[in-house]
């Protein structure tokens, strides 16, 4: 691992530490049920996209929080960067992961397909 990829991945990891604790200091209550499953930075980590657990929330529930988090956005990074002491923070896009759900999904296949070969 380069010392590129290794600072990439410490960011990584501070970032997922980070945010959660961000968003507990909102005002917000509604927030503070959402759970961070993973960060990923771009390559140079001027940006940064931000998985979120999905599976507590409706589709309809998950747009209203990423229009709460995209008004709490710049507040997280703010808290990210002076936390960190960093000069600035990667700007953070926020996504419901749906990893899970597609596991899930082809995991019910494989077993139907092993169903189907034992009959």
């Amino acid at each position: 691992m380069t010392p590129a990829e290794i600072k990439l991945k410490r960011t990584e990891s501070v970032l997922k530490e980070l945010i959660p604790e961000a968003i507990s200091q909102l005002s917000d209550e509604r927030l503070k049920e959402i759970d961070v499953v993973d960060v990923q930075c771009s390559k140079g980590r001027s940006d940064a996209k931000v998985y979120l657990d999905p599976s507590i929330f409706s589709p309809e529930e998950q747009r209203i929080f990423l229009k709460l988090l995209e008004k709490a956005r710049p507040l997280i990074e703010e808290y990210c960067m002076r936390e960190q002491g960093w000069f600035r923070s990667p700007k953070l896009a926020f996504v419901f992961d749906d990893t899970l759900e597609k596991s899930k999904k082809i995991e019910a296949l494989f077993a139907q397909i092993a169903k189907e070969k034992k009959e």
